[in-house]
């Protein structure tokens, strides 16, 4: 990467980074403080509130990034951001768990990650934007991790008020970081020869159907469906069944983290030098699945649960560090753009359906189900993406 090239790809992912901070740091809370909230004695309106942003996302991601095609990317984002401190507002001064629903509805209307993704792209060459999609994933993974530490420490000293006043505040932080961080964009995509087949740039059906990016865009909606789903139960669990006060949940997360973070270095390190991603990426959704199916069991005790969450941490950051860099790759010369936007919309539907899906299921079966549903959704992933024919480095699905 070049200078600029640099200074945008940092940027910008951390602009994802702050805006998914403030959708993260109320997962590891929210499910045990809405118990003292109207209208939480209801495991599957906890989930919608948990997962309403995902909704109004999903709706908006396509939308808005072609509005940031004739606007401009930049307005769109700040307005997006903009909506998501207004919602952040709203949730921090509702009373009840509908009203927190209505709140992160409208954090989730400031749906930018198109408009994000699109910035990235016009920014720098077709040979380093594989880099810049991979910092973003894992700015969206580093997030992800900061927020199961920092939530219950945050909680302990402001409540859930105060963390959606803070989440606010990075959304205008954000908006900081764009207007006078964040460098114009200047397209120096690499010249693509006219004989390679890609003159005509693909419609947003033909990049839909393109079966490998299906399956990726269906691995990330599990993805993020089972791991808003898993935090309708964990933070419950970790009270109940292993004995640990929510004040201290961040110990165990920064445990879990910090080793699972550890363990993913030498099987990423090994897919780059082998050209084995194929077998690390499987790997993964396969551990996924296991850690699943053994939650489904309702163990008890803190070394079980810890020991869990720690193969599932491993799992989850090798694939959503993966993912993005791997639809970057896989699609269409001309047609990244339309294949990112598909690919934040499934997210956005993993986010809303984990936590709406949870909810319902808890509530009418208990956590154990929710777990043997990722299990199998995690199964299915799994025989989706072993289909698959396209794989950066040596592999492939007949290797």
């Amino acid at each position: 990467m070049n200078r600029r090239e640099l200074r945008a790809s940092v940027t910008l992912a951390s602009i994802f980074a702050l805006r998914m901070l403030g959708l993260f740091l109320i997962l590891p809370v929210f499910a045990v403080h809405a118990r003292t909230m109207p209208g939480g004695e209801s495991a599957a309106m906890v989930g919608f509130a948990l997962g309403a942003y995902g909704l109004t996302q999903a709706v908006l991601h396509l939308p808005l990034g072609m509005l940031s095609d004739r606007v401009g990317r930049k307005p769109v984002i700040v307005a997006g951001l903009v909506l998501f401190a207004l919602g952040s507002a709203v949730a921090a001064l509702a009373e009840t768990v509908g009203g927190v629903a209505i709140g992160r509805s409208i954090q989730g209307a400031g749906a930018i990650s198109a408009a994000l993704t699109a910035f990235i792209a016009d920014s720098t060459r077709d040979s380093q934007r594989t880099k810049a999609m991979a910092m973003v994933g894992a700015s969206i993974g580093l997030s992800f991790a900061i927020s199961l530490v920092a939530a219950p420490l945050a909680y302990e000293a402001v409540g859930l008020a105060g963390l959606f006043w803070g989440t606010g505040a990075l959304a205008l932080a954000a908006i900081v970081v764009t207007l006078f961080v964040v460098p114009d964009a200047a397209v120096t995509g690499d010249a693509v020869p006219a004989s390679d087949g890609q003159a005509r740039a693909p419609s947003l059906p033909e990049v839909a159907r393109e079966a490998d990016l299906l399956r990726l865009n269906f691995g990330i909606l599990v993805l993020h469906t089972v791991q808003m789903a898993m935090f309708v139960v964990v933070p419950g669990w970790l009270v109940e069944r292993a004995g640990v006060p929510l004040a201290e949940h961040w110990k165990v997360y920064l445990a879990v983290l910090v080793l699972s973070f550890a363990l993913i270095v030498p099987p990423l390190l090994w897919s780059e030098r082998t050209g084995r991603l194929r077998t690390t990426f499987l790997a993964a959704v396969a551990l996924l699945a296991a850690v699943a199916l053994a939650l489904s069991t309702q163990p008890t005790g803190l070394i079980p649960m810890a020991g869990l969450l720690l193969a599932f941490f491993a799992g989850f950051n090798i694939l959503e560090a993966s993912l993005p860099s791997l639809v970057s790759r896989l699609a269409p010369q001309r047609g990244k753009g339309r294949a990112l936007g598909l690919y934040n919309t499934a997210q956005a539907l993993g986010l809303f359906a984990g936590g709406a899906l949870g909810g319902l299921v808890q509530a009418r079966w208990g956590g154990g189900a929710v777990f043997a549903m990722c299990a199998g959704l995690l199964v299915v992933w799994l025989a989706a993406a072993s289909g698959q024919r396209r794989w950066p480095g040596r592999e492939t699905a007949s290797d």
